[in-house]
């Protein structure tokens, strides 16, 4: 009887931020992988394990969750002054779909120490001891992203004392600087796709909200918690495990894509399940993180819960967390007004599992605001590095 062999990929899977991925460079996949398609697509989902009916991804790499869903691919830079090109695709848990319309933000502290171990960053460029910076080039939306990763002995530092709320274990810190994040290759530069910081957002057979629909780091539809009937300390289990509430979030976030100008019709939301990000506000309030850590209403600006492929996410994705530091030093937007309103240049909102702080410079021009640089600190480790197996008729 005859069978199909299984292919043999080198491959690392790593951590980043609050997410998890398989990475590849470019030059160790299939041929016909190497370049975008249908069979590169094919590939990846098998290395995840999608489509998966069942919701485990028990066949697959992939963790059945929107943070642990995703594949990367590192190739040599196609930009002067970058030291890798950086794709990322998030792939569909239950449906036969990867989707490259945008960035992920903590994956993104990976590719730094991925580019330097996998020999993408010039050996005189790596200190004995210290920090090195490397430059990525992020192909999906075209954007340049600072990676600062701390080196020791001459090699990637990867544990030490630094605490992410979202992991379970410390690490080293990683310093991430999105630069010019509001440019996402869709919106030519314009932060509020609307031309404002707040729109009224009529939802069909829902109702109409109060929105500010703003792209930087990822485009992000942001709502009044309290108009959902939240108060926004809310864990996964109070969204997720309510079928009504979801298809409702969805209505909002498809509305918020078609007003955005990011889809023409709700059909095509199907596709695009990454794009755009939704999440509600609220003023600050005292609430048990889901590790049962205590967060004071004190130690936080505003409370922020986001939602990613159609769930609740566990933490805050990386590119929503540039989104809410941007949109909360722009006077008047939903985020800056659950957050007392003012200028501010940093931002420590609350999220399912804690806490966290970021950075982001705007400025406005004729009347036309921008973001110059937004930062924050991650961490990032190997979890295991040697070969992906696949059967080889997954490319095909």
């Amino acid at each position: 009887m005859s069978h199909v062999p299984q292919l043999r990929i080198p491959a690392t899977y790593m951590r980043g931020g609050t997410s998890k991925g398989v990475f590849f460079r470019l030059q160790d996949l299939p041929i016909e992988a190497q370049t975008p398609g249908a069979a590169r697509d094919a590939l990846l989902m098998r290395v995840i394990g999608s489509p998966d009916p069942y919701g485990k991804h028990t066949d697959g790499m992939g963790g059945a969750t929107s943070s642990t869903s995703k594949c990367v691919i590192i190739a040599p830079a196609s930009v002067p002054d970058h030291d890798v090109d950086y794709l990322y695709g998030q792939v569909s848990i239950d449906s036969a779909f990867v989707d490259w319309s945008g960035n992920c933000g903590n994956l993104s502290t990976a590719v730094g120490p991925f580019a330097i171990a996998s020999g993408f960053v010039p050996a005189d460029r790596i200190a004995q001891d210290g920090t090195v910076c490397v430059r990525v080039w992020q192909a999906n939306i075209g954007k340049t992203i600072l990676v600062h990763v701390p080196v020791s002995n001459g090699q990637v530092q990867e544990t030490g004392d630094f605490e992410l709320d979202g992991v379970t274990f410390p690490a080293a810190e990683i310093v991430l600087e999105f630069i010019d994040p509001s440019d996402d290759g869709e919106s030519g530069g314009q932060m509020f796709l609307t031309g404002n910081q707040v729109d009224d957002l009529d939802v069909p057979g829902v109702g109409t909200f109060k929105a500010t629909m703003i792209t930087a780091g990822i485009p992000t539809v942001f709502v009044n918690a309290a108009d959902l009937g939240y108060d926004g300390t809310e864990l996964q289990p109070a969204i997720n495990e309510n079928k009504a509430a979801l298809a409702k979030l969805e209505a909002i976030r498809v509305a918020g894509a078609m007003r955005m100008g990011l889809i023409k019709t709700a059909e095509e939301a199907v596709s695009r399940q990454h794009t755009p990000k939704l999440a509600f506000v609220a003023p600050p309030t005292a609430y048990q993180s889901s590790s049962g850590k205590p967060i004071a209403a004190s130690a936080i600006d505003v409370n922020v819960r986001a939602m990613s492929m159609g769930k609740l996410h566990h933490a805050m994705m990386g590119t929503a967390s540039v989104a809410i530091a941007t949109a909360a030093a722009v006077p008047g937007t939903l985020v800056n007004s659950a957050a007392g309103g003012g200028s501010r240049e940093c931002i420590c909102f609350g999220h399912p599992s804690g806490t966290l702080s970021v950075g982001a410079s705007v400025q406005q021009v004729d009347d036309r605001w921008t973001v110059t640089r937004a930062v924050m600190s991650r961490s990032a480790r190997v979890l295991m590095e040697g070969w992906v197996r696949v059967p080889s008729n997954s490319d095909s």
